[in-house]
C-alpha cells in the first residue's frame, strides 16, 4: 500500500512537473505575443528605421539574422559532423579523441562574450575582417561547433553495431558504409543538434556586437549582396537589446515576436531538409 502511495505521488510529480513546463512556455510565449503583435505589421517588416521618413522597420536586421545562420551552419556543420565521424568511426578510444572531448566540453561551458572577444581580436583584428557580418559567423560557428560535434558523435554512437557488422560482412567500404548506413540512421540526432545549433545563433548577441556591430541597413542590389558579409550588420537579437536599452520596449516585443516566428519556421525548414537528405542517401 505504501509502495503504491510512493509511485502515485512521484508519478503526480512527474506529470506536474511535466505541465508546469509546457504551461511557463506556453505563457512566455503568449505574454511576447499579446504584448508584440500589435507592433508587427507590413511596414515593420519590410523597411528599416529611418528618422527622415519616421518609419521603424527590421528589413536589415532579418536579412543580417538570416546571413548570419547560413554563413554559421555553412563553417560549422560540415566540421562538426565530420569531426564527429572521425572520433567515432576512425580515431578508437585513444588519448587523443579525449582530448578533444575534454576540449569540446570546455569550450561548450564558456560564456559568449569570451567568444566574442575571441572574434574580435583574431577574426575582426588579425585576419583584418573588422566588423562584418563574416566576423560574426565565424565567431558563432566556433561557439557552436562543439555543440554539433557532441550531438553528431552521440548519434553516430546510438547506431546499432549490427548495422556495421552487416555492412563489413557484405564488403562494403567504410566510407560507404558511413555514407550510406550510419549518418542516415544518425540524422535524426544530428538534425537535433542542429536546430539547437541554430537557436543559439539566431539568439545571440553578445558575441555578434563585439564582432557583426550593429548595421540595420538593406544590402543593394546585385554585387552588393555579397558584399554584405564584409559589412557591419546587426541581427534581430542586437536590435532587441538596442531597442530595450532606448526603452522602445513595444519594438522590442515586436522583435520578439519576429523570432519565434523565425525559430520555428527555421526548425521546420532544418527538419524537411533532414528527411530529403535521408532519402538521398
Amino acid at each position: 500500500m505504501i509502495r503504491k502511495l510512493a509511485d502515485s505521488f512521484i508519478l503526480g510529480m512527474i506529470y506536474g512537473a511535466a505541465f508546469f513546463s509546457v504551461m511557463l512556455l506556453v505563457g512566455i510565449i503568449g505574454y511576447v505575443f499579446v504584448k508584440g503583435f500589435p507592433f508587427v505589421h507590413w511596414t515593420f517588416l519590410t523597411t528599416v528605421t529611418s528618422i527622415l521618413r519616421g518609419s521603424t522597420g527590421i528589413a536589415g536586421n532579418l536579412v543580417n539574422t538570416f546571413y548570419v545562420a547560413v554563413l554559421t551552419l555553412v563553417f560549422a556543420v560540415p566540421v562538426g559532423v565530420g569531426a564527429a565521424v572521425w572520433m567515432n568511426e576512425y580515431a578508437g578510444g585513444g588519448w587523443g579523441v579525449r582530448l578533444i572531448e575534454f576540449t569540446t566540453q570546455t569550450l561548450a561551458g564558456m560564456p559568449s562574450v569570451i567568444f566574442g572577444l575571441f572574434g574580435m581580436v583574431f577574426f575582426g583584428g588579425t585576419l583584418g575582417l573588422g566588423y562584418s557580418v563574416l566576423t560574426g559567423s565565424l565567431t558563432l560557428a566556433v561557439m557552436v561547433l562543439p555543440l554539433i560535434t557532441h550531438n553528431a558523435r552521440e548519434a553516430l554512437r546510438a547506431v546499432p553495431d549490427s548495422y556495421r557488422i552487416g555492412a563489413a560482412g557484405m564488403g562494403a567500404t567504410k566510407w560507404y558504409m558511413i555514407r550510406t548506413i550510419l549518418l542516415p540512421a544518425a540524422m535524426p540526432g544530428i538534425v537535433t543538434g542542429i536546430i539547437l545549433a541554430v537557436g543559439r545563433i539566431v539568439g545571440e548577441s553578445a558575441a555578434l556586437l563585439l564582432t557583426a556591430g550593429s548595421g540595420y541597413l538593406l544590402p543593394q542590389s546585385g554585387r552588393g549582396l555579397l558584399h554584405k558579409v564584409l559589412e557591419s550588420g546587426g541581427t534581430l537579437t542586437v536590435q532587441m537589446y538596442l531597442s530595450m536599452s532606448k526603452a522602445r520596449y513595444g519594438e522590442a516585443f515586436g522583435i520578439g515576436v519576429v523570432l519565434l516566428c523565425l525559430v520555428l519556421a527555421i526548425n521546420l525548414c532544418v527538419r524537411l531538409i533532414a528527411a530529403y537528405t535521408k532519402r538521398i542517401f
